[in-house]
């Protein structure tokens, strides 16, 4: 849920910083004048109430950019950034049906519970009704709570952003001094990363025998009657014990640079682009802070199984990192985590782990697997590494894993996790 973020100090702070690296002197025009040159970004508005009238169902389409991806059998939902969500009939993996297409403007994150979809559309929280997939309604809306990761004026919101390169001239004192001017408005990291970020994906628990279920990047989660979404600094619960009428909940404020959040047994690991913060939520209304993982700036989701926490570290703008590594952490003491092992990876983003498999999305290099037997001797044990496509985050399912990438949606039968047949494919169309 890569948003459009206020302009605040640190997003201004990190910015001016990249705008004066950009910051070129090409020589004075005369003895007292100097020029600069620097990229600008420039809102693009739309009214709230524009955006608020726009969730509709069309016919299905092709994928252009997707997003992130979450299966709540049979159906597989893929978030087409900023525009709304692809329904998939998948009760056959060797030959998905894309059925329709659900607009929703501005949506990145999705998490389903029953048969309510619940979405984010910018500023809102939306719950859509997909019961009957002839007759797609939304059934409510949470307006403005997600205002604070978007820039607002009056009853406009910015929805995009435009970027280009200015050069401008400036008086200079003959001294060197030059003359103050006002600051170029650079934005903060988040405002257009946005665009820029792939996906992130929910890992959750829904009611009955039939549970959604999401990849490493999420934001949206669910456990008990609680949906949590995680914002640049906070995480908001909804109440949903009615699924279709959620009610916003506690929110509680966490340190800048949140990423995912994924849930293990009663407990929450949210990663964020310098740490992991773990949280107790055996009281789901008000989850309790355990313990904090601190790590190096770096993109980071992070998936758990047993005594142990598997972190990826990615380089990246979006991050402003530079580490590429798979990081173990020892969790048998959940309220003191400790570095058990680093492994060095080329550029990983989402992971996956069912029983003894570990999967890692290696982005442009593809998809390995692991035996995570023994996770402090994964070197040893490497089972396979496909090259051949992109890969950004999985969902495993029993023996069928699900693969999406820049380059499309892809279904492989991991029966042998050393040689994964190939089922399906729904391709990207390449713009």
């Amino acid at each position: 849920m890569k948003r459009h973020y206020t302009f605040l100090y640190q997003g201004h702070l990190l910015l001016y910083l990249f705008g004066m690296f950009l910051f070129s002197l090409t020589g004075c025009q005369d003895s007292c004048k100097t020029t600069r040159t620097y990229l600008s970004y420039t809102p693009v508005f739309k009214l709230k109430s524009e955006l608020r009238t726009a969730v509709k169902v069309e016919p299905s389409e092709e994928l252009r950019r997707p997003g992130k991806i979450y299966y709540k059998y049979p159906y597989i939902f893929v978030n087409e950034i900023n525009e709304g969500v692809h329904v998939i009939d998948n009760t056959d993996p060797s030959d998905p049906k894309t059925l329709l297409f659900i607009n929703i403007p501005g949506n990145i994150d999705i998490a389903v519970r029953d048969n309510i979809l619940y979405a984010d559309s910018f500023l809102d929280l939306v719950a859509i009704d997909i019961s009957d997939l002839n007759n797609i309604r939304e059934v409510n809306r949470i307006t403005d709570i997600f205002a604070f990761d978007y820039t607002i004026d009056g009853d406009m919101v910015a929805i995009d952003w435009k970027s280009e390169w200015v050069t401008e001239t400036l008086d200079q004192d003959c001294g060197g001094n030059i003359t103050p001017q006002p600051m170029p408005f650079f934005l903060e990291d988040g405002a257009f990363t946005r665009s820029l970020a792939q996906a992130s994906f929910s890992a959750s628990s829904g009611a009955g025998n039939l549970p959604g279920i999401g990849g490493s990047m999420a934001r949206f989660t669910l456990y008990d009657n609680y949906l949590y979404t995680v914002g640049q600094n906070n995480m908001q619960l909804f109440n949903i014990s009615s699924p279709a009428s959620p009610q916003a909940a506690h929110n509680i404020i966490l340190s800048w640079g949140v990423e995912t959040i994924f849930p293990y047994e009663d407990k929450l690991f949210i990663g964020t682009n310098n740490g992991m913060h773990i949280f107790d939520n055996a009281n789901p209304a008000n989850p309790a802070l355990l313990s904090t993982y601190a790590h190096v700036q770096s993109c980071d989701p992070v998936v758990v199984q047993g005594d142990y926490a598997y972190v990826t570290l990615r380089s990246g703008n979006a991050c402003q990192g530079f580490t590429n590594q798979l990081e173990v952490v020892d969790i048998k003491d959940l309220t003191r985590p400790t570095l058990a092992k680093v492994y060095p990876m080329q550029n990983p983003h989402g992971l996956g782990i069912e029983d003894s498999l570990l999967f890692i999305c290696e982005g442009a290099f593809g998809l390995k697997t692991f035996d995570a037997k023994d996770p402090l001797n994964m070197d040893q044990t490497p089972l396979a590494f496909f090259q051949e496509r992109h890969a950004y985050d999985v969902i495993p399912l029993g023996n069928v894993l699900l693969v999406i990438g820049n380059d499309g949606l892809y279904q492989y039968d991991y029966t042998d996790a050393k040689n994964l047949e190939l089922l399906s494919v729904i391709p990207v169309v390449q713009q």
